[in-house]
């Protein structure tokens, strides 16, 4: 994993693993009006073949890797271009091609849904670590803080993206912007809990805090101006204006192009990483943590969010969101952050591995299950 992360810009390898949302498969299925008409039993078998075909991109990644036909030191350059070409390609792709985004009225709701579920995910895993850390190896404040961060952000680009294609096509600029919000919450609150274990209590002086508070504000800054970031705002902006007609259909062509490469891309990526991450990880007395950390991040907080959608929300497209988002295993991303910041990476591994390797059998009962409650 050391050769893999260790050299790349925390906002490059985002781009790569988890991030920033979405992209487009090259197989053809089911639209999602037939899923809506299939029966249970065919409904769920379709969600199983279709998870399981993204799982198996992913492993294909692992397999080059383990090849040696996709190297390490690839997987810098692979990186910046799924961040700053592919990405953004994808998010312009969709947005100046979604018929329904014509006003801020309809675009401001999903990236908060996105900041607030993220920010509620996190400080539930960081409160349920405080309380009942002793009994599940989490004793250190760096063990808590590294549970808090992995827990408490669900995987919310290069999975959940090809299942919307699949199943819930209208909903995929609505989680475009939702997963906006993640980034946010991520590089904001994520990167105060993460970056707070500094193993004591003793206060710093005013020049530390200012120094801690630089850092921060650099790390977070880049973040949220970076390419595909600016490529929604952008893309946005144009809709909400009407500039869309101006943009010639060459150009829209090529960016379709482009945006149709981010996601077998970032698959096959995140495949080399975790098969990284799988070697370096550590098992041993990991059981109770492993079983807590799937019964939070996969259980408890995916009945909250589908409460919410279930009770409170009205528009189809924002249930569909959520549906997906409540479905999805850990983020991967903040396995780096972790890394970056000094933070247990052991624990930080063993949440994201356990909850990813659940989600090949998860994710179909949720969305399942969810689709049935949610009427989608």
């Amino acid at each position: 994993m050391a050769t893999a992360v260790a050299g790349m810009p925390a906002r490059m390898i985002h781009g790569a693993i988890d991030c920033r949302i979405l992209g487009s498969l090259a197989w053809t299925t089911l639209a999602s009006t037939d899923l809506a008409d299939a029966s249970s039993w065919v409904r769920f078998g379709q969600i199983v073949s279709s998870v399981l075909g993204v799982f198996l991109i992913i492993g294909v990644g692992a397999f080059c890797r383990s090849r040696k036909w996709l190297s390490a030191e690839a997987d810098f350059s692979l990186a910046k271009i799924t961040a700053n070409v592919l990405m953004p390609a994808l998010f312009l792709d969709r947005i100046l091609n979604d018929e329904t985004l014509n006003s801020i009225s309809t675009a401001w709701l999903p990236p908060v849904l996105g900041f607030g579920f993220t920010v509620v995910g996190m400080l539930t895993a960081w409160s349920a670590a405080k309380v009942l850390g002793r009994w599940i190896s989490l004793v250190t404040d760096k063990q808590q803080r590294a549970f808090a961060l992995c827990a408490g952000i669900c995987n919310y680009g290069y999975i959940p993206l090809p299942l919307a294609q699949i199943f819930y096509p209208s909903a995929e600029v609505d989680l475009i912007l939702h997963n906006v919000g993640v980034d946010m919450a991520m590089w904001s609150v994520g990167i105060a809990i993460i970056s707070g274990g500094n193993g004591t209590k003793k206060v710093k002086a005013a020049p530390g805090l200012k120094s801690k508070l630089s850092r921060w504000v650099g790390m977070t800054l880049p973040a949220l101006t970076s390419a595909p970031i600016l490529a929604a705002a952008i893309a946005v902006a144009i809709r909400v204006l009407g500039w869309d007609t101006f943009v010639p259909n060459s150009l829209m062509k090529t960016i379709g192009i482009l945006a149709a490469a981010s996601i077998p891309m970032g698959l096959l990526l995140s495949g080399a990483i975790i098969i990284d991450f799988l070697k370096a990880s550590q098992w041993t007395g990991a059981t109770p943590l492993i079983f807590f950390s799937i019964g939070l991040r996969q259980l408890l907080l995916p009945v909250a969010m589908l409460g919410f959608a279930g009770l409170v929300l009205t528009q189809t497209d924002l249930k569909q969101v959520l549906l997906l988002q409540a479905a999805m295993p850990s983020a991967v991303f903040p396995v780096v952050l972790t890394r970056l910041y000094h933070g247990d990476t052991t624990t930080a591994l063993r949440v994201v591995l356990s909850t990813s390797i659940a989600g090949l059998f998860l994710i179909p009962l949720w969305m399942s299950f969810g689709g049935w409650w949610l009427g989608v």
